[in-house]
Protein backbone atom coordinates (compact mmCIF):
# COMPACT_ATOMS: atom_id res chain seq x y z
CA UNK A 1 0.00 0.00 0.00
CA UNK A 2 0.86 3.17 -0.34
CA UNK A 3 0.77 6.42 1.57
CA UNK A 4 -0.69 9.91 -0.09
CA UNK A 5 0.34 13.25 0.17
CA UNK A 6 -2.63 15.28 2.31
CA UNK A 7 -3.14 19.01 0.08
CA UNK A 8 -3.31 21.34 2.37
CA UNK A 9 -5.69 24.81 2.52
CA UNK A 10 -4.55 26.99 -0.81
CA UNK A 11 -4.69 23.99 -3.09
CA UNK A 12 -7.23 24.70 -5.83
CA UNK A 13 -8.47 20.58 -5.32
CA UNK A 14 -9.96 21.65 -2.00
CA UNK A 15 -12.06 23.83 -3.61
CA UNK A 16 -13.23 21.44 -6.69
CA UNK A 17 -16.54 19.95 -7.69
CA UNK A 18 -15.83 16.59 -7.70
CA UNK A 19 -16.61 14.17 -10.38
CA UNK A 20 -18.65 11.02 -10.00
CA UNK A 21 -15.95 7.62 -10.33
CA UNK A 22 -17.82 5.45 -12.86
CA UNK A 23 -15.14 3.00 -13.32
CA UNK A 24 -15.10 0.84 -10.84
CA UNK A 25 -11.25 -1.45 -11.42
CA UNK A 26 -8.20 -2.77 -9.57
CA UNK A 27 -6.95 0.71 -9.58
CA UNK A 28 -10.18 2.23 -7.66
CA UNK A 29 -9.37 -0.91 -4.88
CA UNK A 30 -6.02 0.07 -4.46
CA UNK A 31 -6.96 4.08 -4.24
CA UNK A 32 -9.93 3.04 -1.71
CA UNK A 33 -6.86 0.74 0.40
CA UNK A 34 -4.21 3.54 0.49
CA UNK A 35 -6.75 6.11 1.90
CA UNK A 36 -7.11 4.22 4.18
CA UNK A 37 -3.61 3.62 5.49
CA UNK A 38 -3.29 7.23 5.00
CA UNK A 39 -6.08 8.50 6.89
CA UNK A 40 -4.71 6.22 9.72
CA UNK A 41 -1.24 6.93 9.14
CA UNK A 42 -2.14 10.89 9.90
CA UNK A 43 -4.53 10.04 12.41
CA UNK A 44 -7.69 10.79 10.86
CA UNK A 45 -11.30 9.45 10.96
CA UNK A 46 -12.26 10.30 7.83
CA UNK A 47 -10.18 11.37 4.06
CA UNK A 48 -11.96 12.57 0.92
CA UNK A 49 -10.50 12.48 -2.28
CA UNK A 50 -9.46 16.16 -2.93
CA UNK A 51 -7.14 15.91 0.42
CA UNK A 52 -5.30 13.57 -1.66
CA UNK A 53 -5.51 15.51 -5.24
CA UNK A 54 -7.98 13.31 -6.68
CA UNK A 55 -11.32 15.39 -7.70
CA UNK A 56 -13.47 12.36 -7.27
CA UNK A 57 -16.38 11.42 -5.32
CA UNK A 58 -15.03 9.11 -3.07
CA UNK A 59 -14.24 9.09 0.89
CA UNK A 60 -12.62 6.64 3.27
CA UNK A 61 -13.65 6.59 6.96
CA UNK A 62 -12.93 4.97 10.60
CA UNK A 63 -11.93 4.93 14.42
CA UNK A 64 -15.57 6.62 15.10
CA UNK A 65 -17.88 4.05 16.57
CA UNK A 66 -16.00 0.73 15.49
CA UNK A 67 -16.79 1.65 11.68
CA UNK A 68 -14.45 1.15 8.67
CA UNK A 69 -14.76 1.64 5.39
CA UNK A 70 -15.37 4.10 2.36
CA UNK A 71 -18.19 5.43 -0.20
CA UNK A 72 -18.11 6.57 -3.50
CA UNK A 73 -20.54 9.08 -5.22
CA UNK A 74 -22.32 9.83 -1.95
CA UNK A 75 -25.38 12.00 -1.76
CA UNK A 76 -25.92 13.36 1.87
CA UNK A 77 -29.07 13.80 3.69
CA UNK A 78 -29.19 15.37 7.43
CA UNK A 79 -32.18 15.97 9.99
CA UNK A 80 -32.92 18.85 11.41
CA UNK A 81 -31.51 18.57 15.05
CA UNK A 82 -28.23 20.12 15.42
CA UNK A 83 -25.29 19.54 17.21
CA UNK A 84 -22.55 21.09 19.17
CA UNK A 85 -18.98 20.33 18.75
CA UNK A 86 -15.43 21.16 17.44
CA UNK A 87 -13.61 20.05 13.98
CA UNK A 88 -10.63 20.20 12.18
CA UNK A 89 -9.04 19.09 9.17
CA UNK A 90 -6.16 17.63 7.72
CA UNK A 91 -6.06 19.66 5.65
CA UNK A 92 -6.35 22.96 7.56
CA UNK A 93 -3.66 21.79 10.06
CA UNK A 94 -2.93 22.99 13.64
CA UNK A 95 -6.65 24.74 13.56
CA UNK A 96 -9.95 23.68 15.04
CA UNK A 97 -13.17 25.21 15.84
CA UNK A 98 -17.21 24.46 17.25
CA UNK A 99 -18.61 23.88 13.81
CA UNK A 100 -22.21 23.82 13.14
CA UNK A 101 -23.63 20.34 12.23
CA UNK A 102 -26.70 18.19 12.03
CA UNK A 103 -27.46 15.58 14.94
CA UNK A 104 -28.12 12.91 12.04
CA UNK A 105 -27.04 12.30 8.66
CA UNK A 106 -27.03 9.63 6.11
CA UNK A 107 -25.24 8.86 2.56
CA UNK A 108 -26.32 6.60 -0.36
CA UNK A 109 -23.28 5.95 -2.75
CA UNK A 110 -22.03 2.65 -4.06
CA UNK A 111 -19.06 0.45 -2.87
CA UNK A 112 -16.54 -0.27 -5.36
CA UNK A 113 -18.19 -2.64 -7.16
CA UNK A 114 -21.02 -0.23 -8.07
CA UNK A 115 -23.37 -2.36 -5.82
CA UNK A 116 -25.64 0.26 -3.67
CA UNK A 117 -24.25 1.51 -0.29
CA UNK A 118 -25.63 3.12 2.70
CA UNK A 119 -24.14 4.88 5.65
CA UNK A 120 -26.13 6.34 8.71
CA UNK A 121 -25.17 7.93 11.99
CA UNK A 122 -25.66 10.34 14.81
CA UNK A 123 -23.24 12.57 16.76
CA UNK A 124 -19.76 12.36 15.39
CA UNK A 125 -20.62 9.63 12.49
CA UNK A 126 -22.93 11.85 11.47
CA UNK A 127 -20.17 15.24 11.87
CA UNK A 128 -17.85 13.20 9.50
CA UNK A 129 -20.62 12.34 6.85
CA UNK A 130 -21.34 15.90 6.70
CA UNK A 131 -17.52 17.34 6.89
CA UNK A 132 -16.36 14.57 4.01
CA UNK A 133 -19.20 14.91 1.74
CA UNK A 134 -18.27 18.79 1.97
CA UNK A 135 -15.13 17.85 0.83
CA UNK A 136 -16.87 16.24 -2.51
CA UNK A 137 -18.27 19.89 -3.42
CA UNK A 138 -15.18 21.91 -2.50
CA UNK A 139 -16.56 23.28 0.93
CA UNK A 140 -13.97 23.07 4.21
CA UNK A 141 -15.70 23.09 7.62
CA UNK A 142 -13.44 26.56 8.03
CA UNK A 143 -16.61 27.34 4.96
CA UNK A 144 -19.30 26.70 8.11
CA UNK A 145 -18.12 28.92 10.49
CA UNK A 146 -19.60 32.02 11.59
CA UNK A 147 -19.09 35.20 13.42
CA UNK A 148 -16.18 35.85 15.77
CA UNK A 149 -14.88 32.10 15.18
CA UNK A 150 -15.18 32.78 11.39
CA UNK A 151 -13.30 36.24 11.58
CA UNK A 152 -10.68 34.48 14.47
CA UNK A 153 -10.07 31.10 12.12
CA UNK A 154 -9.42 33.50 8.62
CA UNK A 155 -7.02 35.60 10.67
CA UNK A 156 -4.90 32.48 11.95
CA UNK A 157 -4.88 31.62 8.23
CA UNK A 158 -3.87 34.82 6.55
CA UNK A 159 -0.59 35.29 9.01
CA UNK A 160 2.26 34.11 8.67
CA UNK A 161 2.57 32.05 11.34
CA UNK A 162 -0.20 29.78 10.09
CA UNK A 163 1.78 28.80 6.76
CA UNK A 164 4.82 27.86 8.87
CA UNK A 165 2.39 25.78 10.67
CA UNK A 166 1.34 24.13 7.44
CA UNK A 167 4.73 23.85 6.39
CA UNK A 168 5.90 22.33 9.30
CA UNK A 169 2.91 19.53 9.09
CA UNK A 170 3.12 19.42 5.36
CA UNK A 171 7.29 18.23 5.62
CA UNK A 172 6.54 15.76 8.99
CA UNK A 173 4.32 13.76 6.53
CA UNK A 174 6.05 13.99 3.62
CA UNK A 175 8.66 11.50 5.77
CA UNK A 176 6.18 8.69 5.36
CA UNK A 177 4.33 9.67 1.83
CA UNK A 178 5.33 6.62 -0.61
CA UNK A 179 6.93 8.10 -3.97
CA UNK A 180 4.67 6.77 -6.11
CA UNK A 181 1.38 8.58 -6.72
CA UNK A 182 -0.15 5.84 -9.19
CA UNK A 183 -1.77 6.65 -12.35
CA UNK A 184 -4.46 8.41 -10.56
CA UNK A 185 -3.15 11.99 -10.72
CA UNK A 186 -5.19 14.71 -10.23
CA UNK A 187 -7.61 14.08 -12.80
CA UNK A 188 -7.18 10.54 -12.56
CA UNK A 189 -8.11 7.54 -14.70
CA UNK A 190 -11.18 6.84 -12.34
CA UNK A 191 -14.70 7.83 -13.95
CA UNK A 192 -12.85 9.42 -17.41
Amino acid sequence: MTILSIRTVGDPVLRSECQPITVFDKELAALIDNMLETMYDVEGVGLAGPQVGIDKQIFTYGGIDDREGYIINPVLETGEETQEGGEGCLSVPGIKSETPRKNWARVRGVDRHGNPLELEGEGLFARMLQHETDHLHGTLFIDKLTGDDRKRVMRTIRAGKYAAVAGKTTAERATRVSGAFGSFGAAGSLGK
